[in-house]
Parts: structure tokens; sequence; C-alpha cells
């Protein structure tokens, strides 16, 4: 069905009843002019022929004139404007745009909104500089993923060893990065390759399954850092991380063996040094206690013999001054040394005859020690007096 086909009535409705000849003397017209329209549907030829003949008066009408410089003018001005806008772009805050000049490097912009100049003049490449992207060297990390060209390692002794890893890198600047290298991932995985197995060729087998993983996550990191910074790839390298240590299938079981009797070897080392230490630490100690008795002994003796030495000293000046005296004196202080710790009364008597004396109870009873540095043993209970 043409869209002209004024028979068909479409699906809008038949027209209204009357002859042809009625419709096209009196046609229906739009309430504010313009044509005709047709009863209930929209005004499509009317549109299409003001259409018309605006595009005819704007080319120079039907008398065949030229096209009006005024139209060229104004077609040209805005196809400019479109091309001319066509050069604005944004820049996201987690990129940097590259802005070349008929494929020459031409400057690097910072986020926000751009301008360059539109093509093929100028042409824009946006990068993201923040963005950490990860490599994995080796393989993904499952049996099926494994790649031995590029883990299996050779170390300093001699040993051969399945050594995966992964490699976090950004960008660090976007001109660099897009021109210095062809194809940056295969660059970086290159060069992370590159750099582990020279790091693991000057370490042993023992420090890359120990302590030691750190130290060569670091070194190949500064190397890998080292060998882009000379190609000036605009790259940095954020991490470098091990992610398994394996022997070859092939000697995986032998190599377990070899580690179970290291590690029994180990343990017992550690115990016959455990005994060792604990042993050679109580005879130190021992000596130590000795030594320390025999010196208090010694200062104790040392102290004593002098002490004696200066009393006799000073009892022979006094006995020199008054010996009856001195001799009286010491006599007592001997007997009261002695009959200290003695439970008999001597009562000396007068004549031959003695009369009974009565003595308190309190006189027979156990006199007190001077505390010994050893616990005494026990004295034995006072007896009763005898009558």
């Amino acid at each position: 069905m043409p869209w002209n086909d004024n028979a068909n009535p479409g699906p809008w409705g038949s027209p209204p009843s009357g002859d042809d000849g009625d419709r096209k003397d009196t046609p229906a017209r739009r309430p504010g002019g313009g044509g005709p329209r047709r009863p209930g549907g929209p005004e499509f030829n009317a549109g299409f022929e003001r259409l018309r003949e605006r595009l005819r008066d704007l080319f120079g009408g039907s008398g065949g004139r030229g096209v009006r410089p005024g139209a060229i003018a104004a077609i040209a001005a805005a196809v400019f404007a479109l091309w001319a806008l066509s050069g604005l772009y944004v820049v996201e805050p987690n990129e940097q745009a590259v802005v070349t000049t008929f494929g020459a490097y031409s400057r690097s912009e910072a986020p926000g909104l751009r301008y360059h100049l539109p093509g093929p003049i100028e042409h824009v490449e946006k990068v993201p500089v923040t963005t950490l992207n990860r490599l994995d060297i080796g393989g993904g990390g499952t049996a099926d993923s494994d790649v031995p060209q590029e883990s299996l390692m050779l170390t300093s002794d001699q040993n051969i060893i399945d050594l995966t890893f992964s490699v976090t890198w950004r960008v660090a600047d976007a001109s660099r990065y897009l021109f210095s290298t062809r194809n940056p991932e295969e660059a970086v995985k290159a060069v992370a390759e590159s750099a582990m197995r020279e790091v693991i060729g000057k370490t042993e087998l023992d420090t890359v399954f120990g302590n030691g993983r750190g130290k060569v996550q670091l070194e190949t990191a500064d190397l890998m850092q080292k060998t882009l910074d000379q190609w000036g790839a605009g790259i940095t390298v954020v991490e470098v991380q091990i992610r398994s240590v394996n022997p070859p299938q092939e000697v995986l079981a032998a190599f377990r063996d070899v580690q179970s009797s290291e590690q029994d070897r180990d343990s017992a080392v550690n115990e016959a040094n455990a005994y060792r230490n604990r042993v050679i630490n109580e005879a130190k100690g021992t000596a130590a206690q000795i030594t320390q008795s025999a010196e208090g002994y010694r200062e104790k003796a040392v102290r004593e013999a002098t002490g004696d030495a200066s009393r006799f000293n000073a009892i022979d000046a006094e006995y020199r001054r008054s010996p009856q005296a001195t001799r009286e004196r010491l006599y007592l202080e001997t007997m009261q040394r002695v009959l200290a710790s003695s439970r008999k009364v001597v009562i000396p008597g007068k004549g031959g005859a003695t009369a009974p004396i009565i003595l308190p109870p309190s006189l027979f009873a156990p006199r007190e020690q001077p505390q010994a540095p050893q616990a005494a043993a026990p004295s034995p209970q006072p007896q009763a007096p005898q009558p």
C-alpha cells in the first residue's frame, strides 16, 4: 500500500460518504490553513509538499536557476561546526590521554574536559594509569594450565625447580607506554621471566624452599624495574609474588622423601641442642653456687679471724694494765658462756650443810638458742627437778 494512496482508507477509517466529485471540489481544510487534510488522519501530503516547496526555493526554484550561495554557506557552516565539535572529549580520573598529530606524539592530557583538532589532524588515545594489571607466569595455578617452558628454572646448586609467580604492574607514563614497545604486556612478561631466572640462578635450592622467598621477590622486582626503565617502557612494577615452588613432577616423590629425612635430622639436632643447653646451664648454675659459697666462707673466716685477733689484742692491753681484774672478768665471761646453755644450777654452800632451796619452774625451762642458718634439731623437753 503506497503512502499516498488516497483510495485506501488506511488505519484511520473510511472517508465520509459522498461522490468523488464533491470531495474534490470541496476539500477539507486545516483550521489554520495550509492545504487540504484528510479527515481523521495526519497530513502527510501537505507536509511533504511544504518541504518540497522550501527546498525548491532554497536551491533556485523551478525556473532552472542555480543553487543559492546562502544555502551553500549554511550547509558548509553546519558541517564545519559538527566537525569542530567532534574534537571535544573527556578524560576520566583514572586515565591519561595521549594526543598525536598525524600519527606523531604531540602531548599528554590530564583528566577533565579536553579538546583536540578533529581527525584526521589529531587523534586521542586514553590509557588507564591507576589500574593494577596482573600477569601470571608459569601457569594459572592449576595442573592443566602449567606452562613448563616458563616455570622450570635452574638454581645455583644445579637443581631444577618448578616455579610459578605473578607480577602486578601499572602504567606510569602513557606516552612511553604506547610508543616504546609494540606489545607492552608481552614485554612485561619477557622481562619478568628473564629477571626471575637470573635471580633463581644465583640462589640455592634450600633458600628458595625456605625463608628466602621474600628476598627473591624483592630482587626480581628491582631487576625488572631497572630493565623496563632502560627500555623507557613507562611501566611501574608494583609487586612480584611467588605462587608455588615445587620440584619437577618426575622427582616429586623422591624430593618429598629427602625433605622428610631432613626434617627428622633437624628435629634430632634440635633435641640434642636443647639437652646440651639444659645440662650446660645447670652445671654453670651449680658451679656459680659453689663458688659463691666458697667466697662467702672465705670472707666469714677472714672476718672472724680478724675480729678474734683484734679482741685478743684488746684483752692483752687490758691485762697488761690490770692483770687481776682482767683474769676475773675473763673467768666470769667464760662461765657465763658455758652455763648459758646448761640446765644445772650450782649453788655454793657454806660449811657442810645446805638448806633446801625451792627454785621456780621457769628456771628449768629450755633456753632460747640463737637462730642458726640451718634448721636445728628440736631441744629435749625439760625434766622435773629432783627433790
